[in-house]
C-alpha cells in the first residue's frame, strides 16, 4: 500500500513568515502537534507543538522560521507505508510530509499508518475474530484452512502471517466473521491444524 493512497490531502499550513501565535492558533482549533511550513508551495520547514514551548512569553514576536525545523524527513506519494512507518520510528516522529517535485502534497501521521494496518488485517469491521495456527504438514495449507473455514459458515476477511521470534515457525492468521470462532478453532484442529489460540 502507497502512502498516496492513505495520506491527508491539503494539510493546514503556516508560512514561515507567521509568528508563532498563529501557529499555536491553528494547532488549537486543528488539534494539531506540527504545522509544516510552505512558502510559495514548496515545503521548507516544519513547526512543532515542542517548538512553541520553547519560545512561550514570545509567540507574539517570534516568525516560525526562527523556530522551524528545517533538516526534514520526508516521503512521497509512491513510497510504501512500510517505508513510512520505518521512518517514523527510527526518528521517533508522529508525522511526516509528503512531498512531489519539491511540493507538499499531504502528511501521513502514525493513526493513518496504524488505521491501513487494521484495514489489511480485516480488523476495521465490528465483530472479527482472528484465529493464529501452524500452516505445517500435508494438505495443511492457507487454501485448506480457508476452505474449513467457508464449510463452518464463516468468512475469512484477511490472512497474514508473524514470527515471534526469528528462526521460529510462521505463524499464520486468519481474521474472521463468523458466529462463532470457538466452533471454527475446533474444527481446524479436527483437521489436524495446530491452532495456537481464537482472539475477539
Amino acid at each position: 500500500m502507497l502512502v498516496g493512497k492513505r495520506m491527508s490531502r491539503e494539510p493546514v499550513t503556516i508560512a514561515p513568515e507567521d509568528h508563532l501565535a498563529a501557529a499555536r492558533e491553528k494547532m488549537r482549533t486543528g488539534s494539531f502537534r506540527r504545522l509544516p511550513v510552505v512558502k510559495e508551495g514548496e515545503l521548507v520547514g516544519i513547526i512543532t507543538d515542542r517548538d512553541l514551548r520553547q519560545h512561550t512569553g514570545f509567540l507574539d514576536r517570534t516568525k516560525v522560521d526562527v523556530a522551524m525545523a528545517e533538516n526534514l524527513i520526508t516521503v512521497n506519494p509512491q513510497s510504501t507505508l512500510e517505508e513510512a512507518a520505518q521512518l517514523l520510528l527510527k526518528h521517533k516522529i508522529g508525522a511526516l510530509p509528503v512531498v512531489e517535485n519539491k511540493k507538499l502534497v499531504g502528511i501521513i501521521t502514525t493513526s493513518d499508518i496504524l488505521q491501513a494496518f487494521l484495514d489489511v488485517m480485516g480488523a476495521s469491521e465490528e465483530d472479527t475474530s482472528r484465529i493464529d495456527l501452524l500452516l505445517e504438514g500435508e494438505g495443511h495449507d492457507l487454501s485448506s484452512a480457508s476452505t474449513t473455514v467457508s464449510e463452518q459458515d464463516g468468512e475469512v476477511l484477511g490472512v497474514g502471517t508473524y514470527r515471534e521470534k526469528w528462526g521460529e515457525s510462521s505463524v499464520c492468521y486468519l481474521r474472521l466473521k463468523a458466529a462463532d470462532p470457538s466452533r471454527i478453532a475446533d474444527a481446524l484442529a479436527e483437521k489436524g491444524f495446530t491452532v495456537l489460540g481464537a482472539h475477539p
